[in-house]
């Protein structure tokens, strides 16, 4: 577990103490697979945290993974939430950029990874991403999905074609339209907001998938965040876990 303490502003009111934030950072190769293509990253210190998970079928995946996290594990100092944003966003094309030459190097129709983020900075919280990781917030005992996936899937959910109870089970729930490194332009998505005291964050890869909403909801109320943490892992293991799985946990607290 790794905890960090960042200062606040001095409004509105809610915001008057700084937070602390505590974060657990699991991820396992799953019970199938050989390699562990997911990548994470867990930067407190900084209030950034990322997952990343390599394209299924394409070469190179793990490579891709850990080439997004380690653009983004090099944004240091941070003076707004919009410098904030912008660094993780230039940070996610400078990935794209070497993932695109390292395929036309290679010969390679792509190399490329989803990714989510999370920044926290002055009482305020933002997500990028591009694919179908996901980020969720768990506040007073709510779920809410803050990402809405890069998928073909969610495309047809969105058009009314299947139901979104079958998204999970769907034979194409593996296609994605949107990764880092997948094509020349890259279009991320964003969303952003308040922080209150005792958000608790999830990010995860699409391994998590086997799990609903509703389990992963009972899992992240557990009261002590690594055992919330470890609850979610094991779920996907006791399901089989088809593909890897990555979580990460984070949590606000008033200091």
């Amino acid at each position: 577990m790794t905890l960090a303490i960042l200062s606040q502003p001095s409004a509105p009111a809610l915001h008057l103490r700084p937070y602390r934030f505590r974060s657990v950072a699991l991820t396992h190769v799953g019970c199938v697979r050989k390699l562990n293509e997911d990548a994470i990253l867990d930067r407190p210190d900084i209030g950034l945290w990322a997952v990343a998970d390599g394209m299924g079928g394409h070469a190179a995946g793990d490579f891709a993974s850990a080439a997004v996290v380690r653009h983004l594990d090099a944004i240091s100092s941070i003076t707004s939430a919009f410098d904030f944003r912008r660094a993780v966003r230039t940070a996610l094309l400078s990935a794209n950029q070497e993932l695109q030459q390292k395929a036309g190097d290679e010969l390679l129709d792509a190399i490329g990874a989803t990714v989510v983020t999370l920044m926290v900075h002055r009482g305020h919280y933002a997500c990028i991403w591009a694919g179908d990781s996901r980020a969720y917030r768990l506040r007073h005992g709510r779920l809410e999905r803050l990402t809405r996936d890069h998928s073909l899937v969610q495309e047809l959910v969105d058009a009314g074609s299947i139901h979104a109870n079958e998204a999970r089970t769907h034979a194409n729930s593996n296609i994605v339209t949107r990764a880092v490194g997948a094509s020349e332009r890259l279009d991320l998505d964003g969303i952003h907001g308040s922080i209150e005291p005792g958000d608790r964050f999830l990010l995860c890869s699409d391994g998590l998938g086997v799990l609903s909403e509703d389990e992963i909801a009972q899992a992240l109320g557990i009261a002590d965040i690594g055992l919330a943490a470890k609850g979610l892992l094991r779920g996907t293991l006791d399901r089989g876990a088809s593909d890897n799985v990555s979580v990460i946990l984070v949590q606000a607290e008033t200091a």
